[in-house]
């Protein structure tokens, strides 16, 4: 597509008229910048349980065989840490996982939803089903909201246990100390009489 550029504008702002015919000898041709390619929607799937021994590495391979993955996250379960201060192997309670093309992620979601992970018998995923769900309208930025809001809440009980921990310190502190002064007053006064 081309658009006429029209100089006569120019020319008018500066005082001088001239006829269309001079007019039309001096626009120019434009070539329109092609049109950028639409960008392919993603689509996200929840997975609502995780199996045991199952890492995101795991998670894409698996996965990746059906289409291709954009983004990966899975929540951490909380980890105890045992009397050697060893941590124990990770563990994942459920997770998200980005599709470039939002007609896999649903194609995936309702294929795979309580389909077993692994058929072989020697694979730790044998007798574990797929919990996949596809998330219509979310988008990536909703996760990582809800994410930072909970780390959010997270720090702000933090700081709330810790203020308290704190004032309980200091009403002990305060109360120990007045006790020592009642006790050194009750010696003097047992002194002086």
């Amino acid at each position: 597509m081309e658009i006429l550029s029209d100089k006569s504008i120019e020319n008018e702002s500066d005082g001088s008229e001239e006829s269309a015919d001079e007019s039309m000898d001096e626009t120019e041709v434009i070539s329109e910048p092609e049109a950028p390619k639409k960008k392919k929607k993603r689509g996200i799937v929840y997975i609502s349980s995780i199996p045991k021994f199952m890492t995101v590495a795991i998670l894409r391979e698996q996965l990746g065989r059906y289409a291709s993955i954009g983004r990966v996250y899975l929540q951490a379960a909380e980890t105890k840490e045992n009397a050697k201060k060893r941590k124990i192997r990770r563990h994942f309670t459920e997770g998200w996982v980005e599709f470039e093309s939002k007609r896999a992620a649903k194609q995936i979601a309702a294929s795979l939803n309580n389909a077993p992970i692994a058929t072989r018998k020697s694979s730790k995923f044998c007798d574990i089903l797929w919990c996949l769900k596809y998330l219509p309208r979310f988008k990536w930025t909703h996760l990582s909201e809800r994410l930072t809001y909970e780390k959010a809440v997270y720090n702000q009980r933090l700081k709330t246990e810790v203020a308290q921990a704190r004032r309980e310190a200091t009403f002990f502190q305060d109360n120990l100390d007045k006790s020592e002064r009642i006790k050194k007053k009750k010696k003097k006064m047992q002194l002086a009489a």
